[in-house]
């Protein structure tokens, strides 16, 4: 079978929030490319479903449900791909939800919190546990997943943008830190993605203004987004860290 990025064969990729859109189509492209790749979310059914969609299509993909959220079970987490997969080498950190605008006087103390914690604090605990070894090895590819809203404000509400700007300045100041250790870290930001929950809840009329929104007219898929972080995660962007990509349709320039 024909790839497009080689050097991803036989790799161990780990994606977070791997049990639907954009995480689904990430860890759906990297076993694509010959990554034994493990595919992390809480729910258990749907991430079945992605497991054996990919081992349908001649890939490797195991399935490990955890809350991200939660220190102790992030680091039971890397003990179990560890004896599963092995060691990782392509960390894609997607776990989050998504968010919509809201005025600031009405975001509780509790929903910011909660929003902090799926977006960032699962993020950090997520590299903090997966990333002694990459040191340990010299060598590995860490993918964050921000988004526009942390780019450019009023696209979401409050907590949402402020975490996803977190992610942003996460990917950045690992970069800097890790990279002498031969890792690197990148960062994506998604903008008007068309994923399974999308579809299912905008309207059609609602959907084409959205796509007004961006220079090109349309909205994205999370395919759009999988293929620029196997671009990221591949030797092919060897010399590019602390990066962040908008993938937005051109949005974040308009």
């Amino acid at each position: 079978m024909m790839t497009s990025y080689p050097d991803l064969n036989g790799k161990i990729a780990l994606v977070t929030g791997g049990s639907r859109g954009i995480g689904a189509a990430t860890a759906r492209a990297l076993a694509a490319e010959g990554a034994r790749v493990g595919v992390v979310g809480r729910d258990a059914t749907a991430l079945k479903q992605v497991v054996t969609e990919i081992a349908a299509s001649g890939g490797t993909a195991e399935a490990f449900v955890a809350d991200l959220t939660d220190a102790a079970a992030v680091t039971q987490l890397r003990d179990q791909v560890s004896a599963a997969l092995g060691e990782v080498d392509v960390l894609g950190a997607f776990a989050g939800g998504q968010g919509f605008p809201a005025p600031t006087p009405s975001l509780t103390e509790q929903r910011w919190r909660e929003v902090l914690d799926s977006e960032l604090t699962s993020a950090f605990l997520t590299v903090q546990a997966f990333l002694p070894s990459m040191i340990d090895r010299s060598r590995g590819s860490i993918l964050l997943m921000s988004s526009s809203a942390g780019r450019q404000p009023g696209q979401a509400n409050l907590a949402y943008g402020v975490a996803n700007a977190g992610l942003v300045m996460l990917a950045r100041h690992l970069a800097g830190e890790v990279g002498p250790h031969g890792v690197r870290v990148n960062c994506l930001a998604p903008s008007s993605i068309l994923t399974e929950t999308v579809e299912a809840r905008m309207p059609d009329q609602v959907k084409q203004q959205v796509a007004d929104m961006h220079p090109l007219r349309r909205m994205g898929t999370p395919t759009d987004v999988a293929q620029a972080a196997l671009f990221l995660a591949s030797e092919a962007s060897s010399y590019l860290t602390g990066l962040t990509v908008d993938v937005a349709g051109g949005r974040i320039t308009n």
